[in-house]
């Protein structure tokens, strides 16, 4: 399954590639993550705890980064087995470009299943792997832009 899309983040740049290399980022971007330890040159080891239809699985895998185009693009690959679950891999192609107002991100993901995950349908991954993708780069985009749709203010009150 693959899918791609943008996002129009507020800060410069140079922020916006600082982050896609910083472990507390992508551990607060990657939904589910309950670990990232470890660096870009080295990468990463995570636990991933995730539900896709009726299968509850703890992944544990390895992210790397690869492709490596400093403060323009490269590629971020997750691989992780869950048990009887089966295994989860996947990655996206990441590539930053300046806009006016900050920074424009677009990415392309591919993602595979296998084991009793693959059992689950197409239908269903794909819509897992999609909603994964959303959420992460919302996730991601929240960590340097802040709240993405903050809260009415309820206290006020309306003037009489």
């Amino acid at each position: 399954m693959d899918l791609s899309g943008t996002r129009l983040l507020k800060a410069n740049r140079a922020t916006v590639w600082a982050h896609l290399n910083d472990a507390d980022t992508l551990r607060a971007a990657i939904p589910g993550c309950e670990t990232l330890t470890g660096s870009p040159e080295e990468g990463f080891e995570a636990v991933v705890k995730q539900k896709v239809g009726p299968v509850k699985a703890t992944f544990k895998g390895k992210v790397t980064l690869s492709d490596i185009t400093p403060a323009e693009s490269y590629t971020i690959a997750g691989e992780g087995t869950g048990g009887v679950a089966g295994f989860a891999k996947g990655g996206a192609k990441v590539r930053l470009s300046d806009n006016e107002g900050g920074t424009e991100l677009s990415y392309t993901v591919e993602a595979k299943v296998g084991g009793k995950l693959a059992q689950l349908g197409g239908r269903i991954i794909d819509s897992f792997a999609r909603k994964m993708a959303d959420q992460f780069f919302d996730n991601f985009q929240e960590q340097i832009d802040g709240p993405l749709d903050p809260e009415p203010d309820t206290d006020a009150s309306p003037a009489a």
